[in-house]
């Protein structure tokens, strides 16, 4: 397993990166300006991911996508694992903003997240369609943070 932080090109990982926010131009906002990881085992890609920085000594986990037929392997926890490690002395705080979802909340918690705050109707406000995961309508974006 092999972690490379990706400078040119970034928009080739935009396939990858939809599966975790699956609208374009919200990518857009924070693509150019963020870090982007890319996980490769044995010379495949299985998972991006896409952090910020955003001031004051916070850092943010945009995106964490995993191809389908890589989930449930290790990959996002041992990408998480690889980004809390490198953003230690570069901030004091790493959140990570989700959907109200039983997927994704307890997967970060149980990588030492827990939650900081909700942004009320970001989904419902930001996005042109509705989006769904595990079958429920995503409505607050739920932050999670960790110190660092």
């Amino acid at each position: 397993m092999e972690i490379r932080q990706i400078t040119e090109n970034k928009r080739d990982f935009l396939p990858l990166l939809l599966l975790a926010d699956e609208q374009e131009d919200m990518i857009d906002r924070y693509l150019d300006r963020g870090t982007l990881l890319a996980l490769y085992d044995g010379g495949r890609l299985c998972t991006a991911a896409v952090v910020t920085d955003e001031g004051g000594g916070v850092l943010e986990l945009k995106n964490l996508a995993t191809e389908p037929d890589c989930q449930r392997r290790g990959y996002g926890r041992a990408m998480v694992e690889h980004i809390v490690r490198s953003c230690r002395g570069q901030g004091t705080r790493l959140l990570v903003g989700t959907g109200d979802s039983p997927l994704t909340i307890p997967f970060y918690e149980h990588l030492g997240f827990r939650k900081s705050h909700r942004v009320k109707n970001f989904f419902t406000d930001h996005y042109d369609h509705p989006i769904y995961e595990a079958g429920r309508q995503l409505v607050d974006m739920v932050y999670l943070a960790m110190e660092l």
